[in-house]
Protein backbone atom coordinates (compact mmCIF):
# COMPACT_ATOMS: atom_id res chain seq x y z
CA UNK A 1 0.00 0.00 0.00
CA UNK A 2 1.20 3.38 -0.94
CA UNK A 3 0.73 6.15 1.47
CA UNK A 4 0.87 10.00 0.62
CA UNK A 5 2.81 12.00 3.20
CA UNK A 6 0.72 14.35 5.36
CA UNK A 7 1.39 17.92 5.10
CA UNK A 8 -0.42 20.81 6.55
CA UNK A 9 -0.21 22.13 10.37
CA UNK A 10 -1.35 20.72 13.33
CA UNK A 11 -3.80 22.49 16.40
CA UNK A 12 -0.25 22.09 18.29
CA UNK A 13 1.66 24.22 16.04
CA UNK A 14 -1.07 26.76 15.50
CA UNK A 15 -1.65 27.13 19.56
CA UNK A 16 2.59 27.14 19.95
CA UNK A 17 2.34 30.16 17.38
CA UNK A 18 0.15 32.14 18.80
CA UNK A 19 1.46 31.89 22.45
CA UNK A 20 4.98 33.34 20.59
CA UNK A 21 2.81 36.00 18.62
CA UNK A 22 1.26 36.64 22.20
CA UNK A 23 4.06 37.45 24.09
CA UNK A 24 5.91 39.10 21.56
CA UNK A 25 2.98 41.70 21.01
CA UNK A 26 2.69 42.45 25.48
CA UNK A 27 6.66 43.04 24.67
CA UNK A 28 6.39 45.40 21.99
CA UNK A 29 2.83 47.25 23.66
CA UNK A 30 5.15 47.53 26.66
CA UNK A 31 8.10 48.91 24.95
CA UNK A 32 5.81 51.47 23.22
CA UNK A 33 3.96 52.38 26.76
CA UNK A 34 7.95 53.00 28.22
CA UNK A 35 8.59 55.10 24.97
CA UNK A 36 5.50 57.07 25.13
CA UNK A 37 5.98 58.09 28.75
CA UNK A 38 10.04 59.22 27.85
CA UNK A 39 8.41 61.24 25.51
CA UNK A 40 6.18 62.93 27.80
CA UNK A 41 9.12 63.27 30.41
CA UNK A 42 11.13 64.87 27.92
CA UNK A 43 8.40 67.25 26.70
CA UNK A 44 8.13 68.06 30.27
CA UNK A 45 11.55 69.12 30.54
CA UNK A 46 11.65 70.81 27.56
CA UNK A 47 9.19 73.36 28.70
CA UNK A 48 10.74 73.48 31.91
CA UNK A 49 13.59 75.22 30.33
CA UNK A 50 11.63 76.77 27.90
CA UNK A 51 9.62 79.15 30.73
CA UNK A 52 12.82 79.28 32.87
CA UNK A 53 14.79 80.99 29.79
CA UNK A 54 11.80 83.15 29.07
CA UNK A 55 11.35 83.93 33.15
CA UNK A 56 15.51 85.06 32.72
CA UNK A 57 14.83 87.20 29.56
CA UNK A 58 11.44 89.19 30.98
CA UNK A 59 13.22 89.60 34.51
CA UNK A 60 16.62 91.02 32.39
CA UNK A 61 14.77 93.36 30.24
CA UNK A 62 13.44 94.89 33.21
CA UNK A 63 16.96 95.54 34.25
CA UNK A 64 19.37 95.04 37.57
CA UNK A 65 17.39 98.65 39.15
CA UNK A 66 14.08 96.79 39.64
CA UNK A 67 15.56 93.79 41.48
CA UNK A 68 17.45 95.90 44.40
CA UNK A 69 16.55 94.88 48.08
CA UNK A 70 13.90 96.87 48.73
CA UNK A 71 11.42 95.46 45.71
CA UNK A 72 12.51 92.00 47.02
CA UNK A 73 11.45 90.11 50.34
CA UNK A 74 13.95 87.22 52.24
CA UNK A 75 13.58 84.36 51.02
CA UNK A 76 13.74 82.78 54.45
CA UNK A 77 14.99 79.21 55.60
CA UNK A 78 18.46 78.42 55.39
CA UNK A 79 19.35 80.86 52.64
CA UNK A 80 20.51 84.07 54.32
CA UNK A 81 21.70 86.30 51.31
CA UNK A 82 18.46 85.07 48.90
CA UNK A 83 16.08 87.34 48.06
CA UNK A 84 12.82 86.20 45.71
CA UNK A 85 10.07 88.37 43.98
CA UNK A 86 7.05 89.86 45.66
CA UNK A 87 4.50 91.91 44.91
CA UNK A 88 1.91 94.58 46.50
CA UNK A 89 -1.02 93.08 48.27
CA UNK A 90 -2.78 95.15 50.89
CA UNK A 91 -0.48 97.59 51.16
CA UNK A 92 2.05 95.05 52.28
CA UNK A 93 5.14 92.89 50.28
CA UNK A 94 4.26 89.36 49.84
CA UNK A 95 6.43 86.45 48.34
CA UNK A 96 5.15 86.34 44.46
CA UNK A 97 4.03 82.57 43.23
CA UNK A 98 4.32 82.24 39.43
CA UNK A 99 2.54 79.68 37.45
CA UNK A 100 2.80 78.92 33.86
CA UNK A 101 0.76 76.64 32.11
CA UNK A 102 2.10 74.72 28.40
CA UNK A 103 -0.20 72.92 26.39
CA UNK A 104 0.98 70.72 23.49
CA UNK A 105 -0.89 68.57 20.77
CA UNK A 106 0.58 65.74 19.74
CA UNK A 107 0.59 62.09 18.52
CA UNK A 108 2.80 59.83 20.87
CA UNK A 109 0.89 56.91 20.12
CA UNK A 110 -1.70 55.40 18.27
CA UNK A 111 -4.24 58.55 18.86
CA UNK A 112 -4.14 62.08 18.97
CA UNK A 113 -4.34 64.06 22.31
CA UNK A 114 -3.17 66.96 24.04
CA UNK A 115 -0.86 67.62 27.12
CA UNK A 116 -1.20 70.05 29.75
CA UNK A 117 1.61 70.75 32.08
CA UNK A 118 1.46 73.56 35.12
CA UNK A 119 4.58 75.08 35.86
CA UNK A 120 6.01 76.55 39.01
CA UNK A 121 8.48 79.02 38.73
CA UNK A 122 10.81 80.12 41.92
CA UNK A 123 13.05 83.00 41.40
CA UNK A 124 15.90 84.16 43.74
CA UNK A 125 18.05 87.13 43.48
CA UNK A 126 21.34 87.05 45.19
CA UNK A 127 21.62 90.30 48.15
CA UNK A 128 22.77 93.82 47.13
CA UNK A 129 25.22 92.89 50.28
CA UNK A 130 26.62 89.53 49.30
CA UNK A 131 29.95 89.21 47.92
CA UNK A 132 29.89 86.19 46.04
CA UNK A 133 27.19 86.41 44.32
CA UNK A 134 26.91 90.16 42.65
CA UNK A 135 29.16 91.78 39.79
CA UNK A 136 31.08 95.02 41.45
CA UNK A 137 33.17 97.62 40.56
CA UNK A 138 34.62 99.71 42.42
CA UNK A 139 35.59 103.47 41.75
CA UNK A 140 37.93 106.22 43.25
CA UNK A 141 38.41 109.31 42.61
CA UNK A 142 41.21 111.59 43.83
CA UNK A 143 39.73 114.77 42.61
CA UNK A 144 36.13 114.60 44.44
CA UNK A 145 38.01 113.33 47.22
CA UNK A 146 36.50 109.95 47.52
CA UNK A 147 38.17 107.00 48.45
CA UNK A 148 36.08 104.12 46.81
CA UNK A 149 32.67 103.94 45.36
CA UNK A 150 31.20 100.23 44.90
CA UNK A 151 28.63 99.56 42.13
CA UNK A 152 26.63 96.67 41.53
CA UNK A 153 26.32 96.42 37.62
CA UNK A 154 24.82 92.52 37.75
CA UNK A 155 23.25 89.92 40.01
CA UNK A 156 23.06 86.41 39.77
CA UNK A 157 19.11 84.78 39.25
CA UNK A 158 18.48 81.63 39.97
CA UNK A 159 14.98 79.62 38.52
CA UNK A 160 13.70 76.58 39.51
CA UNK A 161 10.61 75.52 37.78
CA UNK A 162 8.86 72.18 38.74
CA UNK A 163 5.84 70.39 37.72
CA UNK A 164 4.08 66.94 38.72
CA UNK A 165 5.04 63.85 36.53
CA UNK A 166 3.19 60.73 37.56
CA UNK A 167 4.07 60.13 41.25
CA UNK A 168 6.85 62.59 41.46
CA UNK A 169 7.82 66.34 41.48
CA UNK A 170 10.56 66.79 38.64
CA UNK A 171 12.67 70.35 38.35
CA UNK A 172 15.06 71.97 36.86
CA UNK A 173 17.31 74.68 37.80
CA UNK A 174 18.82 77.36 35.11
CA UNK A 175 20.88 80.61 36.79
CA UNK A 176 21.34 83.70 34.86
CA UNK A 177 22.85 87.53 35.44
CA UNK A 178 20.83 90.33 35.10
CA UNK A 179 22.90 93.59 34.30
Amino acid sequence: MFFKSKRGIGILEVLVAALVLGILYAAVSNLQKGNREALLRIRGRDGATEVAQNMIDSLGALGLASFSDENLIPCGGSEPNCYTLAKVENGELVADHITVTRTWEGQPGLKENTMTVNYTVDVKFSSDSDPVNNYRAKTSSLLLGVDSITHIYAKRIDVTVSWAFKDSRQSISVSGVIR
